[in-house]
């Protein structure tokens, strides 16, 4: 033969346990500190590449353009067209500001 018994705590018994449990929480949310959110600074504005040196760095890209090894069609098909681009930019009098 088997018996169950069913207990229940009693209402008393459950509000000091939350009680307790809220004092903790409460307790915790208070050591816990909360940094403030960092200041979001603009943007620093350049000054303007000077023509003669943007003419220098494309000079220098083509340079390397040239010096890289495809390893297949599409990427020397990717690479002659950036030359291409290079050479374009190189050729005008006057080049678009960077």
């Amino acid at each position: 033969m088997t018996a169950y018994l069913f207990a229940r705590a009693k209402k008393k018994d459950l509000m000091e346990i939350h009680s307790r449990t809220t004092q903790k929480l409460q307790k915790q949310k208070a050591s816990v500190e909360v940094p403030p959110e960092p200041i979001a600074t603009p943007a620093k504005l350049r000054a303007p590449i000077p023509e003669e040196e943007q003419r220098e760095i494309f000079k220098w890209m083509l340079e390397e353009k040239r010096k890289m090894k495809p390893k297949d069609p599409e990427e020397k098909k990717k690479i002659d067209e950036e030359k291409a681009i290079l050479k374009q930019f190189l050729r005008k009098e006057s080049i678009p500001k960077l």
